[in-house]
């Protein structure tokens, strides 16, 4: 009885020895997460590219057994994306700065609905993000980056050289009077890097938000009403009063034509500039690696004015992450980006906005993001050109981007940029 208790207790010890080995082989398994390949194809190039794979190093680190290819694809992002679809090899993940273009791809089957991570998303954006990512109910993008473009960004030393107090600037008439003081001290107020044409897109749609409100702003924006309609117009006449400023830009018309987004920024975050403002968003300081200027002291920011008595509210814009191909690594990923820890990493860095609520203030590293960031999250509308169809709002050297460009040339056109707008528009929409 002795000997058969024994072995009756050996067996049991065996047998809890081999569940203990199990349950820590598991217990391992599940620590290594996913394994397999993801190819992303991005809008991010630069610091912003290493920004974002920093966060995928974090990804990585949580499941070794992913291996990464990624593709930094700019602007021509959607349409890189779409030359892969048709050539039968689509990426895993890609970005794209448009709700537009995600929509379009969506409708025509190329995207797979996120259905799998929407309670993840639900859980730590609002509801105004949650929604830009759905097309026709169904979720499809999710909004990693976002960016608050309603901010006027100045050289400190410009201002005061010129004597001009940035805390006084709230209405459009301020606005102006400050650049014609500003150039009168020797210094350009504006720097245009009008050789991206989304960079003027932004400043008309800051313009046209306060002047004409939002429910016209909403109704453009879906071609409800034409481009030349007199809120437009009107809209025009006060952007010209920026744009055709010719002695008051970095480098003349000419120059801001050839002047790209970076380049306008770098004009600005410098020792010496060569112009005191540049109007842009949040993500302003990201594409200076080393700007020779420190925030609040060399450089800062103020809130685009206010046109006749309008509320100060934001034009926010994002890059949405998309799924071409189904697999458990490429879920995995979807759901990490989705959590405040994914967009926490790029936070810390700078030059970054994240919609998701969850990413404590304490990560941005200064006072003017970390401001920045609150206004994301509580913006009223999105980017304009980036709801519309891609031919008429987001692509290089037609549409949108190319007529503004013109506009920059022939600022005095109003009611031809606006016939032209509308010809663009109405084939787009077709």
């Amino acid at each position: 009885m002795t000997r058969y208790r024994w072995g009756l207790a050996f067996a049991l010890a065996l047998m809890m020895t081999g569940l203990v080995a199990a349950s820590t082989a598991g217990g391992a398994h599940k620590q290594r997460g996913v394994s397999g390949n993801i190819s992303i194809i991005a809008k991010w190039t630069g610091d912003e590219q290493t920004s974002f794979k920093a966060v995928l190093a974090g990804f990585t680190k949580l499941n070794p057994g992913v291996k990464i290819k990624y593709q930094g694809a700019g602007d021509d992002a959607p349409t890189i994306i779409s030359t892969a679809i048709a050539g039968g090899n689509p990426p895993d993940i890609g970005t794209m700065p448009q709700p537009g273009t995600m929509a379009d791809f969506a409708k025509r089957g190329k995207l797979k609905p996120l259905n799998f991570a929407q309670s993840d998303i639900a859980k730590h954006y609002g509801s105004f993000w949650v929604n830009l990512g759905k097309v026709k109910g169904k979720l499809y993008g999710l909004f990693f980056k976002g960016s608050q473009k309603s901010t006027v960004w100045y050289n400190v030393k410009s201002f005061k050289n010129a004597g001009v107090n940035a805390s006084t600037i709230k209405t459009w008439p301020q606005f102006l009077k400050a650049a014609t003081t500003i150039r009168a001290s020797g210094q350009k107020a504006y720097s245009l890097g009008a050789s991206d044409g989304w960079t003027l897109t932004d400043l008309f749609e800051n313009i046209y938000l306060r002047s004409a409100g939002v429910a016209k702003y909403q109704a453009l924006s879906q071609h409800k009403i034409k481009w030349t309609d007199p809120s437009v117009k009107t809209a025009l006449g006060l952007m010209a009063k920026v744009v055709g400023d010719t002695n008051n830009i970095a480098g003349g018309k000419a120059g801001a034509l050839q002047t790209d987004f970076n380049t306008s920024v770098s004009n600005v975050f410098s020792g010496s500039p060569k112009a005191a403002m540049v109007i842009e968003g949040d993500f302003v300081p990201g594409v200076v690696a080393h700007p020779a200027v420190k925030a609040i002291t060399g450089y800062n920011v103020f809130d685009f004015p206010s046109i006749n008595g309008s509320p100060i509210e934001s034009v926010g814009g994002g890059d949405i992450v998309t799924m071409l191909r189904d697999t458990p690594a490429a879920r995995a990923l979807i759901k990490y980006l989705a959590t405040p820890a994914a967009a926490t990493i790029w936070a810390k860095r700078g030059g970054f906005g994240s919609p998701n609520k969850d990413v404590p203030s304490s990560a941005y590293p200064d006072a003017l993001q970390r401001k920045a960031a609150a206004g994301l999250v509580k913006a009223v509308v999105f980017d304009m050109s980036d709801l519309q169809p891609a031919a008429f709002g987001a692509t290089t050297g037609q549409g949108e981007w190319k007529l503004f460009q013109d506009f920059v040339t022939t600022p005095s056109n109003v009611n031809g940029i606006a016939s032209k707008l509308e010809a663009a528009a109405a084939k787009a929409y077709k």
